[in-house]
């Protein structure tokens, strides 16, 4: 039965999958557009800039790569150092040659390629003996005595061995009429050593490259956590060959319908369904489940499960690129090049901020001594210092890294986010409404009573097997398996139809029969006083009510029951503690509905709803500051879904395009792990907002130091990668959550 009580046909349900007519709009498959806008027919190309990990560098790409004729648009992951190309006509030679100008390597990226490769490190030894010098250009000065050659000797001997690549770099900056942080630090340090500053200008270079080193060994670690994911899926398969033999290939040449051997201990290397064998395989690399799961023939297989039993022959189910893991990776990747809040609003300000502080630099070196405020080179290494301070990378980088950590933390729980704007917002949630079946229930209904009303009827059982046979929802399934048809079997059926939020109905034998709720036998006028007194029993325990009728009036009653799962009153339980007020929304008849939804402590619960009803119900809430979530299937919701401010999906590691159509998916039916999702948003938010006020704070504190005359270069550097590295490791905290 397509639609009693709690589910539409799926067939009727794929229509709505990716509607977008609603308010509230999802993600589609490719990645997240931000607030780009895509042309129909552009083509995109990636590209991996290994220098591209500053949003300072993505100004400079920006501004060169805009406006080459047939780009049509331009997106950005500075922690994956990708640059994705929407081109409506072939600028690949443009493009490469214009990234090329800017210093930078573009190494196309064809589709399935990794996108975190191993990065080539630099050697540490130019550094270390930038440093010995530094320190002897400083020594020098001190000393006094030594040949006045001498500290600029060891000064330029620092700067040739950690500052040549900043000069190259802030040249073309400033030749690009860019003011990132290598052309600022480049005009500074020239500045110094103009003023004759040797000590400090070597200095300042040196811990301005170490600072980097540092900075991006610690950005490193984010891309690493998607690296892990990546090397949970072995390279080699198992697979049965033609003539019968077992040989080891690729996993990513195998096709899926071939049969892979799993044995004890190793991983899956492809999604698959078990044909052969029973084990016990720890999921939780991608459901999140603690406890290993049981599994025999006809059980689904996931790619990167550990196989710690028996051994066990498969059927592939997909190609390797085509995996739910990759499907994770690549939702992953496409959220970490969507532009949450926080970072859109910090993006627009460091527009603002660095040309501002650039032009004050500037005032200060030449206003004071204008009118008689005090000699030029004190004034002039005032500006050099706010040159320093002025650059927002500390600032900028602070909210790419703590979403990435964010996402990558709730991966590992089996929390699949798919865009940092939802990570962001699951914090101001204040509603949730859930879908009753295989939400809070296990959503495997058994058949619990059957009363045959009119005996005139042969064989009532085998009429409503063979109708339920027809439907793959959850009660009919119930029915369908509960039933001992008579030795004729299962009845063909013609003329089927699915009654949406009704049931089904059809002809067999040539007489027309229905398998329906209450409700639609309410509505038929065929319900007498004994039969809504024994329906409203059954109802009031929790039981879902399925009726048997032909034209003539009712023929059985059957009586199906759901198991609540015992997750779902500590997730109520958490949710309330977290603030969030819940509301049950199912196609089940309202007794039902109540008695499960006391079962578990749910703030409200309404039944007898069709698809529409819930989306209605959603709609009317959302559009305010608080966020109105809505827990569903993924797909049999997808209407009540697409309105709410997030949509949930369930058990998207058994749904095909669960990840596609939800917000947010949860890769296990544990609802704890919604409130799981709350915390982690909440966190997210406090760390985003000590970043910013860290990143601004410490550049004001320094700022205003210069102005009273205590602020030196050191102290500048100190303040901009000092800060870069607070916020990128305060970021990195979410990836222990």
């Amino acid at each position: 039965m397509t639609q009693p009580p709690e589910h539409h046909d799926h067939a009727h349900t794929h229509d709505h999958t990716h509607d977008h007519s609603h308010d509230h709009s999802h993600p589609p498959p490719a990645p997240p557009r931000g607030d780009i806008f895509i042309p129909e027919g552009a083509v995109a190309i990636r590209y991996r800039i290994a220098s591209m990990d500053c949003p300072t560098e993505e100004t400079l790409l920006r501004n060169k790569l805009e406006h080459i004729p047939g780009i049509a648009a331009l997106e950005f992951n500075l922690i994956q150092r990708i640059l994705t190309v929407h081109q409506t006509r072939d600028s690949s030679a443009d493009i490469e040659k214009a990234v090329i100008s800017l210093g930078m390597s573009p190494e196309r990226l064809e589709n399935g390629a990794d996108p975190t490769p191993d990065v080539e490190h630099k050697p540490w030894w130019p550094l270390a003996l930038a440093v010995i010098a530094a320190f002897f250009a400083e020594a020098a000065g001190w000393i006094g005595a030594l040949p006045e050659w001498l500290p600029p000797l060891f000064a330029v001997l620092a700067l040739g061995l950690s500052g040549l690549g900043v000069y190259y770099k802030g040249w073309i900056s400033i030749r690009n009429g860019n003011l990132n942080i290598n052309a600022l630090m480049s005009i500074a340090v020239t500045g110094a050593l103009l003023l004759q500053q040797w000590p400090e200008a070597s200095m300042v270079m040196v811990l301005f490259a170490i600072a980097e080193r540092i900075e991006a060994a610690s950005l490193d670690r984010a891309r690493n956590a998607i690296r892990g994911l990546m090397a949970l899926t072995p390279e080699t398969a198992t697979i049965r060959q033609a003539d019968g033999n077992w040989r080891v290939m690729e996993a990513a040449q195998v096709e899926a319908g071939a049969l892979m051997r799993i044995k004890p201990g190793e991983r899956v290397p492809l999604d698959g369904r078990v044909v052969r064998g029973a084990s016990t395989l720890d999921q939780a690399p991608i459901t999140g489940e603690s406890v290993p799961v049981d599994k025999g023939e006809g059980d689904p297989l996931f790619a990167g499960s550990i196989n710690q039993a028996g051994e066990l022959d498969a059927e592939v189910t997909a190609r390797a690129s085509d995996s739910t893991l990759s499907r994770i990776i690549h939702a992953i990747e496409a959220a970490q090049g969507s532009r949450a809040p926080t970072q859109r609003f910090v993006d627009q300000f460091a527009r603002i901020y660095t040309p501002t502080v650039f032009v004050f630099a500037l005032l200060v070196a030449i206003l004071p001594p204008l009118l008689g405020g005090g000699d030029w080179s004190a004034w002039f290494y005032k500006a050099l210092v706010l040159l320093v301070i002025a650059c927002p990378c500390a600032l900028v980088v602070s909210t790419p890294v703590t979403i990435v950590s964010g996402l990558a933390a709730a991966a590992r729980r089996g929390i699949l986010i798919k865009g940092g704007v939802y990570l962001e917002s699951g914090k101001n949630l204040t509603w949730l409404a859930l879908d009753k079946t295989g939400t809070i229930t296990h959503g495997k209904p058994a058949l619990t009573e059957t009363d045959i009303l009119d005996t005139r009827i042969d064989h009532p059982h085998q009429l409503a097997a063979s109708l339920a046979s027809r439907s793959d929802h959850p009660v009919s399934k119930a029915i369908a398996a509960a039933e001992r048809p008579l030795a004729d079997g299962i009845l063909p059926v013609e003329e089927f139809t699915a009654l949406p939020g009704l049931g089904v109905r059809g002809l067999i034998n040539g007489i027309r029969y229905q398998l329906v709720n209450h409700r639609a036998i309410h509505d038929q006028g065929f319900c007498s006083t004994e039969l809504e007194d024994r329906l409203e029993q059954m109802e009031m325990q929790g039981k879902t009510t399925v009726l048997l009728a032909n034209d003539s009036g009712v023929i059985a009653l059957f009586a199906v029951a759901d198991t609540v799962k015992a997750s779902s009153r500590q997730a109520i339980d958490e949710l309330h503690a977290l603030g969030v007020k819940t509301l049950m929304l199912s196609g089940d008849n309202p007794h039902t509905v109540r008695a499960i939804a006391s079962l578990v402590n749910i703030d409200e619960a309404r039944g007898n709803q069709l698809p529409e009803d819930k989306a209605r119900a959603i709609a009317v809430r959302t559009g305010g500051p608080d966020k109105f979530g809505m827990v569903g299937d993924g797909i049999n919701d997808a209407p009540a879904l697409a309105r709410a401010d997030i949509g949930f999906a369930m058990g998207a590691s058994g749904t095909d395009t669960a990840i596609e159509t939800a917000d947010v998916a949860i890769m296990d039916d544990d609802l704890r792990k919604i409130p799981a999702f709350i915390r982690l948003s909440r966190t997210t938010a406090v760390i985003l907002k000590q970043n910013i006020t860290l990143a601004l704070g410490i550049k004001a504190i320094f700022l205003v130091l210069t102005l009273m005359g205590r602020g030196t270069m050191w102290m500048a550097v100190f303040a901009d990668m000092g800060a870069s590295l607070l916020v990128v490791l305060n970021g990195l905290r979410l990836l222990n959550k």
